[in-house]
């Protein structure tokens, strides 16, 4: 394969940065405020929670950098997000309770999201996705995070109406906001968008719903359509997967400045969590707050970029039906894109464990069966990303 998981200049040169950060970039109040006045930031209200943040947020995917969380909060970043329980990121809940112990916990908003057994077919869940299960869960979480609660407690990657009514999830997340271990209850959503936004909005229930949406989704309309109602009925709305994911390996990538705004156009998105993951990166995606409207040159630039798929599924579901393995092809692309687009390996690795795959994927097929809606070789895919399975994770690290 002419793919790199790992490229070794990439690597090096992203050590160096994170080490100059951490040596230039010291968290203090008088640097921060400095920063602040420096760098104008834009604020939305999310929803009726009554919390203001800034449009531009950061969500944490893999282990996370200590300089890099800190040069993110000198620059006025005050939204934070990661996923709980997942084997690679189990760190970052530990990075992120050492870094936040140095704010006031008052001063940033921390959602974290809780992930419960599902039939990956379905979109259902399994007999094991129970009320104790969701709690001992967030317990973990909270104790690597050094917290005793946080602002938003997500449900999550729920793409049917009947997960989002899932009465054990519910149950937990109400008792757990009566404990005070949360301040708000949200819902998370990666495919089958639309019918889970408008499930949160309909449920008098979710405070804030978090969800894909980029300009590359064939159903971009619909899931502006249902943010909308989401909006109107008073959640907060946070869109994800927005920018990264890129193209193909040797194909210019995505203009992130463009991908960013065109998705900030929407007034109903009251935050991003854009998942940078060098200094670089978190400078091009806080410049797009000195201006939200888009420049000729990047309406040119989304018009050439949405008819190449990149990296990003669009959860539509269909394959899963089609795949005579019955193989969880969302979250294989889902790894694919992790390791290649986001260039986390280590990440890819940790999902794909999960994941519960047979020995040997795609070898009993001569030809795939599956018709991607972006119109991917799928078992080429698979088999490139598995090869993870058998790299020792300290190689990921």
């Amino acid at each position: 394969m002419d793919n790199k998981l790992i490229n070794r200049r990439h690597f090096v040169k992203s050590s160096v940065a994170g080490m100059a950060g951490f040596i230039c970039l010291p968290f203090t109040d008088k640097r921060r405020r400095k920063n602040q006045k420096e760098r104008k930031l834009i604020y939305r209200a999310l929803g009726k929670t009554g919390i203001r943040v800034p449009v531009i947020g950061m969500g944490i995917l893999s282990s996370g950098s200590p300089a890099l969380m800190r040069a993110a909060l000198d620059a006025g970043i005050t939204h934070f997000d990661s996923t709980a329980g997942q084997p690679q990121q189990i760190r970052n809940e530990e990075m992120i309770g050492e870094i936040l112990k140095e704010v006031p916990r008052e001063s940033v908003v921390f959602g974290t999201k809780i992930h419960l057994p599902q039939d990956y077919k379905t979109g259902l869940y399994t007999k094991e996705a129970t009320e104790d299960e969701f709690l001992k869960k967030l317990d973990i979480a909270l104790k690597r995070l050094k917290m005793d609660y946080v602002d938003i407690v997500y449900h999550h990657m729920v793409s049917r109406r009947e997960s989002a009514f899932h009465e054990p999830a519910m149950k937990a997340m109400e008792k757990v906001k009566k404990a005070g271990k949360t301040r708000f209850l949200g819902i998370t959503t990666h495919s089958n968008v639309p019918e889970a936004v408008h499930a949160a909005a309909d449920s008098n229930f979710y405070e804030v719903v978090m969800a894909s949406y980029n300009y590359k989704q064939k159903n971009h309309r619909q899931v502006k359509e249902a943010i909308a109602k989401a909006a109107h009925a008073g959640l907060g709305v946070v869109a994800i997967k927005v920018i990264r994911g890129g193209l193909e390996e040797g194909e210019k990538p995505i203009n992130p400045a463009a991908a960013l705004k065109w998705v900030l156009q929407d007034s109903n998105v009251h935050a991003t969590i854009p998942g940078f993951s060098n200094f670089e990166e978190m400078s091009a995606d806080l410049s797009v707050m000195e201006e939200l409207n888009l420049t000729e040159a990047e309406k040119s630039d989304l018009k050439k970029g949405a008819s190449n798929p990149g990296l990003c599924c669009q959860g539509c579901g269909q394959c899963l039906q089609q795949c005579c393995a019955e193989l969880p092809i969302p979250d294989l692309m889902r790894s694919y894109m992790y390791a290649y687009g986001y260039r986390q390996p280590a990440l890819a690795q940790s999902l794909i464990a999960s994941l519960d795959l047979p020995s040997q994927v795609c070898d009993d097929c001569s030809s795939c069966s599956v018709e991607c809606l972006n119109e991917w070789n799928v078992k080429e895919k698979i088999r490139d990303i598995t090869r993870l399975k058998e790299v020792p994770s300290g190689f990921l690290v």
